[in-house]
Parts: structure tokens; C-alpha cells; sequence
């Protein structure tokens, strides 16, 4: 299986900020010594790439470091030369694992999931969306009416997909998420699963189930994007759900068997994780890159 990594392109934080940048490598580092997995240099998205989903007031901002102070604020990150590439990068990176899930059935992208940009803003340490750009390149590529399923496991609403996709019927946008969790302002997504507090494995697991299900009776999709958050397992310090490990593991192979039901290829994106001891949301990210390269085989 294809992995696809842009942790090299460093986005500098001031020291302190709590956006765990280190997983990123150290996933890297661990997929490595697995025999079943390609690593790959994710690609730069282009401008017109990024441009099938944001406006061009956005984009020439975001490039030209035009931002405002308020704007920044709301991503999350402070501007520089390095975010603008590292965030093409991790587009791009998205964007890869669609081309190679393509042809091989699976494909990850080892960063990614970036759900909170709009079309017109960034926001929640997210610069551009890649999941919209991804549904919308490929429906470029292939046929502008291919039906696309997003199904967005991070414990945050997927929102600003949602908002994207909320007047095209060409994509399905699942979130299952903490219902009093960030954003606090919920977008209308094609299904919402809202979460309470301290759920743990059964339930969620159920609700899991009960999505996909709706999903399965009310769309069929020719590919499937997967935001594979890490941030529902009990140890995250912003999740509030408490999903264990194996729970994580189940939720994965769902999702897994739901694609190889639809006989449709799946790119996967980590999204979210906020442990106070990264590890833990490196083993996590790590788990479902393994579960993803068994199942290339029988995809």
C-alpha cells in the first residue's frame, strides 16, 4: 500500500501552542519500519486544485500572506512562507492517495483531514480542505456527477465540508461527532450523528453501524474519502468520548468493510488527535494505517 507523508515541510509554531506537530513525523518514522507500506513525498496541490473548492479571494490571501490578524486567529496558526507549502503539501498529499487508491483499492495520507476550512476562510488548524478538494478533483478527472461518499470520524464536525457540499447531491458527508463539542455553530452535513459526552465503545460502535447503514440505503458512491481522527479515543485531552483502542480498531474496519461493500476504492486521512502524550495518538494513526494495508488485499 501507498503512504503518502509531508511532515518535512515544518509549519514553525511558537513554542507552547498546543497543535501536536511532532506526530506527524513520528508516524512517518513508524510506518517505516512497516514492510507492507510505500512511503511517498506528497506533491504541492495546484492553485487551480485548491481553487475547485475555496474562493480566489481566499487563496490569494492565504499565498500572499494577506491574512488578517482575526483570520489567523481562527485558523489557528500564525502566517508564514512554510505554512502556505505545508498546507499544499498536505492537500497534495491527499490528493496522491486518491490516484493510488485508484489503482490499488486503499491508499493513506499520513496527515490531512482538514474539515473546518470553508470555502471563503480557514479555521480549527485548518488552511484548505482537502477532503473538498480531493471529491471535487476527482470528480474533474472522471465525471462531474461521480457520487462520493466523505465519511468523517474525527470527533469535530466535519463543517466546513458540510458547508461546501450542502447544495450538491453528488457528495454524501457523514459526521459522527461530539455533540457539544467544537464547532460550537454546526453545519448541516448529508447525515449528522451527534455524540454525547463520555460515549464510549457500544454505543458509538452502534451509532457507527446505524450511520453507515442510512448511508448505505440512501447513497451509492464511486469512492470513498475517510477522515480517520484519532481524537475519539479516550485519551484525548479535547475529545471528551472515551473509545478505547480496540473500539478505534472496530470503527476503522467498519468503515473499511463499507467501501469494500460499495466495491469502490478509499483514500484515508488521519485528521484529529490531541493527547497530552503523543504516543498515544501516534499508535492510534498507526493502528488504522496497518488495518488499511491488510485490507488492500481483499479491497
Amino acid at each position: 500500500m501507498k503512504a503518502f507523508y509531508s511532515d518535512h515541510f515544518v509549519l514553525p509554531l511558537p513554542v507552547g501552542h498546543r497543535f501536536p506537530m511532532s506526530k506527524y513525523r513520528l508516524l512517518r518514522d513508524a510506518v517505516s519500519a512497516e514492510s507492507n507500506i510505500e512511503l511517498n513525498e506528497a506533491p504541492a496541490a495546484t492553485d487551480t486544485q485548491i481553487l475547485l473548492a475555496h474562493s480566489p479571494r481566499y487563496l490569494q490571501s492565504v499565498i500572499r500572506g494577506e491574512l488578517t490578524p482575526k483570520e489567523q486567529r481562527e485558523i489557528g496558526f500564525p502566517w508564514s512562507l512554510e505554512m502556505v507549502e505545508r498546507s499544499r503539501r498536505s492537500v497534495g498529499a491527499t490528493l496522491a492517495a486518491c490516484e493510488a487508491a485508484g489503482v490499488d483499492g486503499i491508499s493513506v495520507n499520513l496527515a490531512g483531514g482538514t474539515h473546518h476550512a470553508y470555502r471563503e476562510r480557514g479555521s480549527g488548524f485548518c488552511v484548505f480542505n482537502d477532503a473538498a478538494i480531493a471529491a471535487k478533483v476527482l470528480q474533474k478527472s472522471s465525471n462531474p456527477k461521480a457520487s462520493i461518499a466523505i465519511i468523517d470520524l474525527d470527533v469535530h464536525q466535519g463543517d466546513g465540508t458540510a458547508s461546501i457540499f450542502q447544495d450538491d447531491p453528488t457528495i454524501f458527508t457523514l459526521s459522527l461527532h461530539g455533540a457539544r463539542n467544537y464547532p460550537f455553530n454546526k453545519q448541516q452535513s448529508s447525515l449528522d450523528v451527534p455524540l454525547p459526552d463520555g460515549c464510549d465503545d457500544e454505543p458509538y460502535l452502534e451509532a457507527l453501524a446505524a450511520a453507515l447503514a442510512q448511508v448505505k440505503a440512501r447513497f451509492e458512491p464511486q469512492f470513498v474519502l475517510y477522515l480517520a481522527g484519532a481524537d475519539p479515543h479516550e485519551s484525548d485531552r479535547l475529545g471528551r468520548l472515551k473509545v478505547t483502542k480496540s473500539g478505534m480498531a472496530t470503527r476503522d474496519l467498519m468503515v473499511m468493510q463499507y467501501a469494500k461493500s460499495q466495491r469502490c476504492p478509499m483514500a484515508i486521512m488521519m485528521a484529529g488527535g490531541y493527547s497530552t502524550d503523543v504516543n498515544q495518538i501516534v499508535e492510534i494513526h498507526l493502528q488504522t494505517v496497518r488495518l488499511a494495508a491488510a485490507q488492500r488485499k481483499v479491497i
